[in-house]
């Protein structure tokens, strides 16, 4: 039975991607650093699906986590690396610890958590970065998520061929707009979510459940020969010049 660790898995991209996998058979581990959410989850989710508490910021907390997966679930045969936040503010109101905080989350958290999980990785394995269509596409109030997920994308190239060896695939999904809690925590307008509804060319937000399908598919034998790639799902949003 294949396995998958999920950082950021106890709501939106996450949690969908979850419950997609466990209903094809994998033995499903997720991540989460909000206990409202991981609390929602457990309700949620189904009752085998491991459910670990980790900050993704903290070496401490991603050292324990790997050690209670390879408990549970032995070893990963997909590693996404979902979590992340994302604070919108102009460079003028950026602060230096919401920079850090970001960093550390979005980037540092992810490195060291594939780092960590490396020797449960099985070989001919598959991890899958979330990075998103921003890192790519500029808008106003986005610099540090886009570069701190940006970041991801930029090692992608290198981190696919250092586990090729392995044949250990390595690849992104990059979302675009997607109705997922994010929006109402972020208290985004009807109207603005209108205008942005109106630069995608498909007219409508994406699903999380969109999103889980490409990472399954990144996950299964019929990606076997897709590495160092990022996949944009996103409405053909940024088609137009």
């Amino acid at each position: 039975m294949p396995t998958a660790l999920i950082t950021g898995g106890t709501s939106g991209i996450g949690k969908a991607t979850a419950h997609l996998l466990h209903s094809r058979g994998f033995r499903v581990a997720v991540t989460g650093r909000n206990p409202e959410t991981i609390n929602e989850a457990r309700l949620d989710l189904p009752d085998d699906v491991l459910i670990v508490q980790a900050d993704s910021a903290s070496l401490a907390d991603t050292t324990e986590l790997i050690a209670t997966v390879k408990q549970h679930l032995g070893s990963i045969d997909l590693l996404f690396l979902n979590a992340g936040v994302f604070w919108p503010a102009s460079v003028v109101d950026v602060t230096e610890e919401s920079f850090d905080a970001q960093v550390d989350i979005n980037f540092k958290g992810q490195y060291f958590t594939l780092q960590k999980a490396l020797p449960l990785l099985n070989n001919g394995s598959a991890v899958v970065f979330t990075v998103g269509i921003g890192s790519t596409r500029g808008a106003p109030g986005t610099t540090v998520g886009a570069a701190t997920r940006g970041a991801l994308l930029a090692m992608l190239p290198s981190v696919a061929l250092e586990l090729a060896p392995r044949n250990i695939r390595v690849n992104a999904v990059s979302p675009g707009a997607t109705a997922t809690p994010l929006f109402d925590k972020l208290g985004v307008p009807k109207e603005a979510r209108e205008a942005m509804q109106a630069n995608i060319p498909l007219q409508r937000f994406g699903t999380s459940e969109e999103i889980a399908e490409v990472v399954a598919f990144l996950a299964s034998n019929a990606a076997s020969y897709v590495t160092g790639q990022e996949i944009i799902v996103a409405g053909g949003y940024g088609l137009r010049a």
